[in-house]
């Protein structure tokens, strides 16, 4: 298959997929090193495509629920609440949809969660440890934001109130 069949396939693979699909799977589906699908999701970006990398994959977004709301949540903590304050925000029904931190050089860095649920946090704590990498919250000595979505303004301000109750919500 030529690279703009299998683009095209990999698009399409990924709008089906029901969650996130690594790019070790989507080589092994398509026949090519892991090194290419990264140049074809470059590539497809660049063409326009949103493509999200997340700790468990690949994924195209899909648009938000009529009653689904977002907002930002600016936290700090510690690497010792790290676990706690995404439990949080999961336990409450939100999805903590990426983490953002002012760089002092390069300005905002923002990285794609996509964590929904305790499996999503514990296969991203794994990654975490395995890894031997430092969130990004260390540049900012435990500041950051959150993308966070919730299924209603209700589930959102539970989500704020365990947070500060926590210590963890900047006011």
């Amino acid at each position: 298959m030529d690279a703009k069949t299998r683009r095209e396939k990999l698009l399409t693979m990924l709008k089906q997929a029901a969650a996130p699909v690594t790019g070790t799977a989507l080589s092994r589906e398509l026949g090519v090193s892991r090194q290419v699908i990264v140049g074809d999701i470059a590539i497809l970006r660049a063409a326009g495509q949103e493509i999200y990398a997340t700790p468990q994959g690949y994924l195209v977004p899909v648009a938000n629920p009529r009653s689904a709301v977002t907002a930002k949540l600016a936290c700090r903590h510690g690497r010792d609440s790290l676990a706690e304050e995404l439990a949080i925000i999961i336990d409450h029904g939100g999805k903590v949809l990426d983490v953002i931190v002012e760089h002092p050089l390069y300005g905002e860095i923002r990285a794609n969660l996509m964590l929904a649920s305790r499996r999503d946090l514990a296969e991203f704590l794994r990654k975490l440890e395995e890894s031997g990498a430092k969130p990004l919250s260390v540049v900012t000595g435990g500041v950051h934001l959150h993308t966070v979505e919730a299924p209603s303004p209700q589930v959102l301000a539970e989500i704020e109130g365990a947070l500060r109750q926590q210590g963890i919500l900047l006011s």
